[in-house]
C-alpha cells in the first residue's frame, strides 16, 4: 500500500493505493463501490489479467483515504484524474463496481468494465417511499433521533461528511453519460442484485452502442467469486 497526496479545491487528500504487476506497459484501474475499498477489488481480480499493471485505489473517505468535505461523483472523478496524473498512469481499461462504475463512466476511458454499476435512477420501491415519508414526518416534529430507524444499511454508521457525500451521489442519473459514451463497454451483473436491479443493466446496455452484457448468478457482490470468468471476457472483448 502507498499514499499519494493531492490537492483538490485547495484541500489536501491523502489517497491510499496499490499497484500490481508494476512492469506491465498497459494498465487497468479498479474502482470499488460504496461502503467497500480497494482490498475487495484486489481479492476478486488480483490473481488475473497479469498482462496489465493493476491500479487499486481507495476513494476519498473509504479504506485508508482521507476526505475533507462532501463530494459529488464529478468531484471524485476529478480527484481520481489528478491521482492518475500524479502516478503517471493512463489506464486502457477502467473497471468499476456500483458507485465505482459511475465514476469509471465519468472518467470516459477507451474501455470500461461495469460491475452492477450505479447511475440509473429507478422508481423507488413502495417500502422505500414509505420510509422516506415517515422520516420527513419525524423530522418535521423534531424527532431526528429516530433517523436510525429509517436509515438504509448504506448510511448507518457514517460520519456527517460521508453522509452528505452519499446524499449528493445516490440519486445522480447518468443516463445521458451512458448514452454518449463512445468507447467499448463490457457489463457484468448479478441476476439476484436487489441494490442495482438487472433492469438497470439492461437499460445501460441499450444506451451504450458498443456494449456486451453478461448476466451472472449472484447478488450485488456477484463478482467476488467470478474474477476468473470476468477477466477472461475482458481479455476477449477488449483486445486492441
Amino acid at each position: 500500500m502507498a499514499i499519494k497526496n493531492i490537492v483538490f479545491k485547495s484541500k489536501q487528500y491523502s489517497l491510499s493505493y496499490e499497484l500490481l504487476n508494476h512492469t506491465s506497459k498497459e494498465s487497468i484501474l479498479f474502482l470499488h463501490g460504496w461502503g467497500a475499498n480497494k482490498e475487495l477489488m484486489k481479492i476478486a481480480f488480483g490473481g488475473f489479467l497479469k498482462e496489465y499493471c493493476h491500479i487499486y485505489l481507495d476513494f476519498p473517505g473509504f479504506g485508508s483515504s482521507s476526505i475533507e468535505e462532501p463530494l459529488s461523483s464529478f468531484d471524485v472523478r476529478d480527484i481520481t484524474k489528478e491521482f492518475l496524473s500524479s502516478i503517471g498512469k493512463n489506464p486502457q481499461i477502467i473497471a468499476g463496481h456500483s458507485f465505482g462504475g459511475k465514476v469509471a463512466l465519468l472518467l470516459n476511458p477507451k474501455n470500461i468494465v461495469l460491475l452492477s454499476s450505479s447511475g440509473i435512477v429507478l422508481p423507488k420501491r413502495l417500502w422505500v417511499k414509505i420510509k422516506i415519508k415517515l422520516f420527513k414526518i419525524a423530522k418535521f416534529f423534531g424527532l431526528k433521533r429516530f433517523y436510525k430507524i429509517f436509515a438504509s444499511q448504506d448510511v448507518k454508521g457514517m460520519d456527517s461528511v460521508m453522509y452528505e457525500t452519499f446524499k449528493k451521489v445516490v440519486n445522480e442519473d447518468m443516463s445521458e453519460y451512458f448514452k454518449n459514451y463512445k468507447g467499448t463497454a463490457v457489463i457484468f451483473w448479478g441476476k439476484d442484485d436487489d441494490t442495482t436491479p438487472i433492469v438497470a443493466a439492461q437499460k445501460i446496455t441499450s444506451l451504450i452502442k458498443n456494449s456486451t452484457l453478461f448476466e451472472l448468478q449472484g447478488d450485488h457482490f456477484f463478482f467476488l467469486d467470478k474474477g476468473g470468468f470476468i477477466s477472461e471476457m475482458i481479455s476477449e472483448k477488449l483486445k486492441d
